[in-house]
């Protein structure tokens, strides 16, 4: 049986710009729901066309009670709500999938091109890097399926995440589904979007997986710049951290799914 994992968010999506949008009850957000489900069926839609037997996916964003199950065809499994164990973003994921896919993806905290960019916590983060990188949610959950073995074939989110994730991965689909500077935000037809990600889906899922994953680094150095050098305090007592400055902390391990245990501790 051929399986795949979709992890999907909100920021990323085609129409969404504010903060209030969002958020339950905010300007806007019902839309924008609707959207994240337009885009996570569609891509549900071409692996299924593609041999999926399963999609699972997991709702993560928020409150992740986003997605309206209601919509999501037979072959596919929903998981809402949090576990907050390291998985975080693809929890429900393990060594079972063919492949995992990311929906509605954005740019990392500090980063241009969404004017929603952040990682994890937009209260928490400023900046922060992995081995040198911007640390975008995108890198910190598809290096996590990697750890698992599982390889990463499709990201949908802002243009400026899909061209700077382009080369994480040997057989990735990218497609862009609005860009943006500063706060203005060039939203791309959402019936454009919905058919490139129901036709990269099924490409990406229908390719020969064999090379498809990666090896990842063998040594992780992550810096973490927070906006409140009160908060960067209280977390440099997690085991391992240092605290290089007032806001600023590092963490090192081997093991990137210690590298994950210690991003809930510090940002959830």
């Amino acid at each position: 049986m051929k399986k795949v994992f979709i992890s999907a968010d909100i920021e990323g999506i085609s129409c969404c710009v504010t903060p209030e949008s969002t958020i339950p009850g905010g300007h806007e957000y019902e839309r924008c729901r609707r959207e994240m489900t337009d885009e996570v069926l569609a891509a549900a839609e071409g692996a299924h066309a593609a041999g999926a037997d399963l999609v699972v996916i997991k709702d993560a964003h928020g409150c992740a009670l986003n997605i309206y199950p209601e919509d999501m065809p037979e072959y596919v499994q929903l998981i809402r709500g949090w576990q907050n164990d390291p998985r975080l973003m693809v929890e429900g994921l393990d060594e079972s999938f063919d492949c995992a896919m990311f929906i509605g993806y954005h740019n990392a905290a500090g980063e241009e091109g969404n004017s929603l960019s952040h990682t994890i916590s937009g209260r928490a983060l400023q900046r922060i890097t992995v081995n040198g990188m911007p640390g975008s949610e995108f890198l910190i959950y598809s290096w996590l399926a990697a750890f698992y073995g599982v390889p990463t074939v499709l990201l949908t989110g802002d243009k400026a995440l899909c061209e700077s994730s382009a080369k994480l991965h040997p057989k990735l689909f990218t497609v862009a589904a609005k860009e943006a500077c500063g706060e203005q935000t060039t939203c791309y037809s959402p019936k454009l979007v919905h058919r490139q990600i129901r036709e990269a889906a099924e490409a990406a899922v229908g390719q020969n997986l064999t090379d498809a994953g990666i090896t990842l680094p063998e040594h992780f150095r992550v810096e973490m710049d927070f906006h409140d050098h009160k908060r960067a305090a209280r977390m440099s007592f997690y085991p391992g951290m240092t605290r290089r400055s007032a806001k600023v902390l590092s963490f090192e391990s081997d093991s990137w799914y210690e590298v994950c245990r210690m991003l809930v501790f510090a940002l959830c």
